[in-house]
């Protein structure tokens, strides 16, 4: 399409999200006009583009001529007046159901009757924000991501009149743009922050039970299973105080609904002011932008005397147990039950260590839990209990961490840590598909894009079976007796007829 025919897009807000998109479709060719009530607002965000565009020159992905270009196509409007031209207006002022409402009447009375009207909201309800126009049926929502250039993905929401041809426009304009449009009903949390309620709260659930620090959660799930960031990371990356409103506009638009159910510990931080990276203290400290590492305390070298009993019997997990145990300078043992001597090491799937050991009659001041579910090559997770005879834990700590990967000691926990938040996030994901909200395919790829994950929640089920983690579901309903660790119905469906999660049926 030539540079005359494309849309004429106009931004109202001149902050972290709407400079970005200003500079997404100036790239992109498209002519953009930048409004902003506050004086040498606009002034700011287009020499904070120009730096940006300029290191994109220096590094070669862009060249002099296109970055002048690009400039060339981004106009300042002193009013909305000068608005009036404009295709499509995307507002994105500040997060508040009032403001954003008076601010689309406003534009509706400037553009052309078949010009769009989006929000960039993250939060609140499109219907509810269009209900103030007198044509709510060209009122959508179009929700970035920070950095919006670089986050290749955007939520293209639906409100419950907007018309078809509305979102089939501003689905093209992001494909465009080199984005992916992840198309969601106008649903509470849109896609991604609802998808985003699992890896987060469930990490906070632990810390709040005590089974494990922020940075043991942080280190079993990047080690473990290769996200990018653990949750507490990412806590204080986003900042306490953004991702905490997000968690309660969720949990209370779903009726207080307790798979969404907010930790208490977060408002605590927030009132101190640790809000993360931004106030140089969250989860962890920081100096200059950067993370003040928390002391690792090393296990004690100890002999190990004690042989090891496992209860798996897979050929391929009693070698690796056997390997590790005779470079500590001990043995696996190969009988159905463990000697009197034996460090019993037992591997349960949604199950507390404590209950194994009663289930299974097994001595209880030698019996740890040792997590298998994702693997042991880069981390392995001990799980202790109040009875464990202390001798015994550091035996079993320094034989698993004899061949120098580390081993983390959490808390007796139904589902140790990995198993945990892979079943809330199966079971989310599974819920938000369940509710129409996203396609299978489209979840899993709003979710990798936008929240950086390395397998989508569905992808994850099927990865380990949909099946492990009903079980983990139902041992964690058990234990608490608590409505959050129900099963979705339509997990359990896809479980009873043998289908895969990530396919559209």
């Amino acid at each position: 399409m030539a540079e005359s025919a494309k849309e004429r897009i106009g931004v109202v807000g001149s902050g972290v999200m709407g400079r970005g998109i200003v500079q997404l479709f100036a790239v992109a060719g498209h002519q953009v006009w930048l409004h902003d009530s506050r004086e040498g607002a606009i002034e700011e965000a287009l020499g904070f583009i120009g730096e940006l565009l300029e290191r994109s020159v220096a590094k070669g992905r862009l060249s002099a001529e296109e970055r002048e270009a690009t400039l060339a196509r981004i106009h300042p409007s002193d009013g909305l007046a000068g608005l009036a031209e404009c295709d499509l207006v995307i507002e994105a002022i500040v997060e508040n159901l009032e403001a954003k409402q008076a601010l689309l009447r406003q534009l509706e009375e400037v553009v052309a009757s078949g010009a769009i009207l989006a929000s960039n909201t993250s939060s609140l309800s499109v219907t509810r924000l269009a209900s103030a126009c007198r044509h709510p049926e060209r009122v959508a929502g179009y929700h970035f991501f920070n950095p919006v250039p670089l986050m290749k993905i955007v939520e293209v929401v639906r409100g419950e009149l907007t018309r078809p041809e509305v979102i089939a426009r501003l689905e093209r304009l992001a494909r465009e743009a080199g984005h992916f449009p992840a198309l969601t009903p106008d649903t509470p949390g849109f896609l991604v922050n609802h998808a985003g309620r699992a890896y987060v709260p469930e990490a906070l659930r632990l810390l709040d039970e005590g089974i494990a620090t922020p940075a043991q959660i942080d280190r079993i799930l990047c080690l473990s299973l290769g996200f990018r960031m653990g949750p507490f990371e990412l806590l204080d990356l986003i900042g306490l105080d953004v991702t905490h409103a997000v968690m309660e506009s969720v949990y209370r638009q779903f009726y207080d609904d307790p798979y969404y159910t907010p930790s208490w510990q977060v408002p605590r931080r927030i009132a101190a002011g640790l809000l993360g990276r931004k106030s140089g203290e969250g989860f962890y400290r920081y100096a200059q932008g950067k993370r003040l590492e928390p002391d690792i305390v090393p296990p004690p070298a100890v002999p190990v005397t004690r042989p090891f009993w496992l209860d798996r019997r897979e050929s391929e997990w009693r070698e690796r147990i056997a390997r590790l145990a005779e470079a500590a300078g001990s043995r696996l043992e190969e009988g159905a039950a463990p000697s009197e001597e034996a460090i019993c090491l037992v591997t349960p799937q949604g199950e507390t260590v404590s209950e194994t050991i009663a289930e299974r009659g097994l001595p209880a001041e030698r019996t740890l839990a040792l997590e298998t579910l994702a693997g042991c090559d880069a981390c392995r997770v001990l799980m202790r209990h109040p009875a464990i005879d202390e001798e015994v834990l550091a035996q079993a700590s320094a034989a698993l961490g004899a061949d120098g990967v580390p081993v983390e000691v959490i808390h007796d926990s139904p589902g140790f840590v990995a198993q945990r938040i892979l079943a809330f996030m199966v079971n989310i994901g599974s819920e938000i598909v369940r509710r129409g909200v996203a396609e299978p395919a489209t979840l899993d790829r709003a979710v990798k894009l936008a929240l950086g994950y390395p397998q989508g929640p569905l992808a994850f089920g099927e990865r380990f079976g949909p099946q492990t983690f009903a079980r983990v579901l139902g041992c964690l309903h058990d234990h608490y007796g608590e409505p959050r660790y129900r099963v979705s119905p339509w997990l359990k469906q896809r479980i009873a007829l043998g289908l895969p999660l990530c396919e559209s049926l």
